[in-house]
């Protein structure tokens, strides 16, 4: 499960019993799949380029994917660190696969060690009344809590 509440990112792994928490500030691998669901944000603020990738198929007939090159920001905070941050070069980049009606369906970020963390969208509904219990997370008893760490070096963030 991956909830935020607005002070920390959670990410809580039942079979595990661990729930990993971050301050959201600081939470940059967690925030891009954030910022492409935020309404006011807009793509070229975190794209430095935007391409449709034809070498994807789309999750449904008639979606098409995109590949977001990740523009750097001067904090290194808006995306997928990689190692040509160091030389000043693009962060790396985030496929994200849009329906013919325009709504946001996928979004597929590259991690290291040649894995992919994928989020899955459907049934969009727009400004719904939701309970705050919802955003909150309360770990189950005996579920241990972990502080995730930020390191200073690229790739080794948690």
């Amino acid at each position: 499960m991956f909830l935020v509440d607005g002070k920390y990112v959670w990410f809580y792994s039942p079979a595990d019993h661990t729930a990993t928490r971050m301050p959201t500030k600081k939470s940059e691998d967690w925030r891009t799949p954030l910022a492409f669901l935020t309404s006011d944000m807009k793509l070229s603020r975190i794209c430095a380029r935007v391409e449709q990738e034809s070498g994807v198929m789309p999750s449904e007939s008639g979606n098409r994917v995109f590949r977001c090159a990740m523009r750097a920001s001067q904090e290194g905070d808006l995306g997928v660190r990689t190692r040509n941050q160091v030389e000043g070069q693009e962060q790396g980049s985030v496929l994200f696969e849009v329906t013919p009606q325009g709504e946001l369906r996928r979004i597929v970020i590259a991690q290291e060690g040649r894995t992919q963390l994928e989020f899955s969208f459907k049934e969009w509904l727009w400004n719904p009344a939701l309970p705050k219990s919802w955003f909150e997370f309360v770990p189950p008893i005996g579920v241990a809590i972990v502080d995730g760490l930020l390191s200073e070096e690229p790739g080794l963030r948690q």
